[in-house]
C-alpha cells in the first residue's frame, strides 16, 4: 500500500534567476509532485549498536540485477565506533512500493585499507559495462566498490592495498560522490570543506579508476561558504549541455536544496555568481531516479529517522 509521510504536501519555492542564462535556453524547474511515500526507516541495527539519537541520512537508490530495488544509507550516531556511521540496506519490489524490507548492515569500514573507524559516508551506484560501481566516502577520500549482481559488493584497491581513490586533503572531510557519464568520461561530483568552506567538486575519468585533478564545480553565491554549504552534490543530465545540479544547505525540519543549471557539466556558479540559479527544493539529500518514463525524487524525511520518494516533473 502507498502511504505519505511527513513530507507529504510539500511545495516548491521557486526562485529564477534572470540575466543570460535565460536568454540563452528554457530552463525547466523541478517540480515534486503529489504525496511521498516513506520507503526506509530507523533500522534496528541489533542491541550493541543501534541508539536513539541514530539518524539513516546520505543514500543510494538503484535497481539491481534481479529488478529488485537497492536502498543504502549512511546511518550516523551509532554505537559502530569511531565516526559511529556504516551502511545499512533495504530491498524493495517497485519503486512505488512503500515500506521496503531491511537487509541489516551491509558495510562497515575497514581500518587495514586506510578508512577512518565508523567513517563510511553517502553512498552512490551506477550500473557500467555489466557491473555495479559504488562510489562512497571513507571521511577523508573517495573510494569504490563493485558489484556483479548489485547487492554484494567487495572494494576496489589502490596499487598499494588502499580503497581510497582520491581526496582533498587531510581534514577536509572529502565525502558525498555522485556518478555521471558524460560522453566518454565519467564525472565525480563531490564535496569537502577547505578552511571550513564548502564546495562542489568535479573529477572525471574514462574508466573509473583512474581520475583527474578535481576542479571547483559549485561554490558560494545565495547557498553559503560555511563547511555544510554544499552537501550531497547530484547532477541530472536531461539532454546534450543540460545539467541539473541539486546542492543540500540544511538537514531537518528547515531543510534546503539549491537547483542550479549549466551547459557545462563541470560549472555551475563560484562565489556570488548565482545567474545559474534555479530554485530550491524544501528536501535534503535528494537522489534523482529516472525509471521507465519516470522521473522520481528520493529525500529525507525531515526529522531524520527515514528515507521517501515522490515523483518529479520537469515544468
Amino acid at each position: 500500500m502507498r502511504v505519505s509521510h511527513v513530507l507529504t504536501g510539500l511545495a516548491v519555492i521557486s526562485q529564477f534567476a534572470g540575466g543570460p542564462l535565460m536568454a540563452q535556453t528554457s530552463v525547466k524547474v523541478p517540480t515534486i509532485v503529489g504525496e511521498w511515500w516513506g520507503v526506509a526507516g530507523d533500522p534496528d541495527l541489533g542491541p550493541e549498536i543501534t541508539t536513539e539519537r541514530q539518524q539513516p541520512v546520505d543514500f543510494a537508490v538503484w535497481q539491481a540485477a534481479d529488478g529488485t530495488w537497492q536502498l543504502w544509507s549512511c546511518v550516523r550516531g551509532t554505537n559502530c565506533g569511531g565516526n559511529r556511521r556504516l551502511f545499512h540496506g533495504w530491498e524493495g519490489k517497485q519503486i512505488t512500493d512503500a515500506s521496503w524490507t531491511p537487509t541489516g548492515i551491509q558495510m562497515t569500514a575497514r581500518p587495514e585499507l586506510g578508512e577512518t573507524t565508523g567513517g563510511l559516508q553517502a553512498p552512490h551506484v551506477v550500473k557500467w559495462r555489466g557491473e555495479y560501481w559504488m562510489a562512497y566516502g571513507d571521511w577523508e577520500n573517495i573510494c569504490f566498490a563493485k558489484s556483479k549482481d548489485g547487492k554484494k559488493f567487495e572494494r576496489v584497491l589502490t596499487a598499494d592495498g588502499r580503497s581510497g581513490r582520491f581526496s582533498e586533503g587531510p581534514g577536509n572531510n572529502t565525502r558525498d560522490a555522485m556518478l555521471l557519464l558524460v560522453g566518454d568520461l565519467w564525472h565525480c561530483y563531490y564535496t569537502a570543506y577547505p578552511n571550513r568552506q564548502g564546495m562542489v567538486y568535479c573529477r572525471t575519468s574514462p574508466n573509473l579508476l583512474d581520475w583527474s585533478e578535481s576542479v571547483v564545480a559549485a561554490y558560494g553565491g545565495e547557498a553559503g561558504t560555511n563547511a555544510y554549504s554544499s552537501e550531497c552534490p547530484h547532477v541530472v543530465a536531461l539532454g546534450p549541455d543540460d545539467y541539473y545540479l541539486f546542492r543540500t544547505q540544511r538537514y531537518g525540519w528547515e531543510q534546503i536544496t539549491r537547483v542550479y543549471h549549466s551547459r557545462d557539466p563541470k560549472y555551475f556558479g563560484v562565489n556570488q555568481d548565482d545567474k545559474y540559479l534555479v530554485c530550491s527544493l524544501p528536501v535534503a539529500a535528494p537522489e534523482i531516479v529516472f525509471h521507465e518514463g519516470q522521473y522520481y525524487i528520493a529525500a529525507l524525511r525531515p526529522d531524520l529517522k527515514g528515507i521517501s520518494i515522490a515523483r518529479l516533473d520537469w515544468k
